[in-house]
């Protein structure tokens, strides 16, 4: 197959055997370092990254372009002719996607190494973001947009973000950390920590502990919903925030508040259920476990 560059501005896909491109060999293989830049405008671009396998990681910087490196792992020279980079740009929409047909390769009996497509990026402050991977960490760092994050087995860590995220793993924690704007969080199996000043949360796990943390200037924009099928959970609010607040332990657990609740309907600081008004109420909280104790206290 004839060699193209790496660097594209229209549907292409590439062979790993690029002009520009990178072969090193270390104890865990050959790595293909790929690189690919694309201007972009004064909007928001639409940026999309896609890997069959790996680790994304996306980091803002004061350039009117995206750079998106690329670094793919195989067992050698044959298992990475199979992986297929595939990248576009149709105005200031730009998709770059990893593919492989068995990420999988076999060495021996019963050993098997798996090849990985690595993704990272530089972007634009003000983004819109739309990161898939089959296995994988993500990390987002200092964005703003309509950010969607989805892992099927991996870890989510969201630092400095704003506008509206998504972020949902099958298997893995979720962190949050210094948001704004609307969050989802979803987890199958994993932990959930948030931080900041969102006007709307939503989070559920199947099976791990909540930790929220709302800072001063918070403002609910629509009702709150923190929920896990098993675990305890930690909600931490600002003096002036208001909220009515429904707080359900479940079966076996509990809920301790140090919160001056008004109007409490059902329950007490130490009993298993708590429904009051904090401040001037308002939006309604839900804090639900299936099993664990639920704290309130002030941040």
């Amino acid at each position: 197959m004839r060699s193209r560059a790496c660097l594209v501005f229209a549907m292409a896909v590439l062979p790993l055997a690029a002009a520009g491109c990178v072969v090193s060999v270390d104890r865990e293989g050959h790595i293909q370092h790929i690189e690919k830049r694309f201007a972009v405008g004064t909007a928001p671009a639409d940026v999309r990254l896609d890997t069959f396998d790996g680790a994304v990681e996306v980091r803002s910087w004061d350039r009117p372009e995206v750079l998106i490196q690329i670094d793919v792992r195989g067992q050698d020279k044959e298992a990475l002719a199979k992986i297929e980079v595939i990248a576009q740009q149709k105005g200031n929409t730009i998709e770059v996607e990893v593919r492989h047909p068995d990420r999988r390769t076999f060495v021996g009996v019963g050993f098997f190494v798996s090849t990985s497509a690595k993704l990272i990026a530089s972007v634009p402050r003000n983004v819109n973001l739309n990161i898939r991977t089959g296995d994988g960490a993500v990390m987002v760092e200092r964005v703003t947009g309509r950010l969607d994050i989805q892992t099927q087995d991996g870890s989510i860590r969201a630092t400095e973000t704003g506008g509206e995220l998504l972020a949902e793993t099958r298997d893995g924690g979720i962190h949050i950390e210094d948001v704004t704007g609307r969050v989802e969080a979803r987890t199958g199996d994993g932990s959930v920590r948030i931080s900041g000043t969102p006007g709307s949360v939503r989070a559920r796990s199947g099976d791990g502990s909540m930790v929220l943390r709302i800072r001063g200037g918070a403002a609910m924009t629509g009702d709150w919903m923190v929920d896990t099928g098993d675990g305890s959970v930690s909600v931490e609010l600002p003096d002036g925030f208001a909220a009515l607040i429904e707080a359900d332990p479940g079966s076996g657990g509990r809920v301790r508040s140090d919160l001056k609740l008004e109007k409490v309907v059902g329950g007490t600081r130490e009993k298993r259920t708590l429904t009051g008004a904090l401040g001037q109420g308002g939006r309604r909280l839900t804090i639900r476990t299936g099993d664990g104790t639920i704290r309130l206290t002030n941040y």
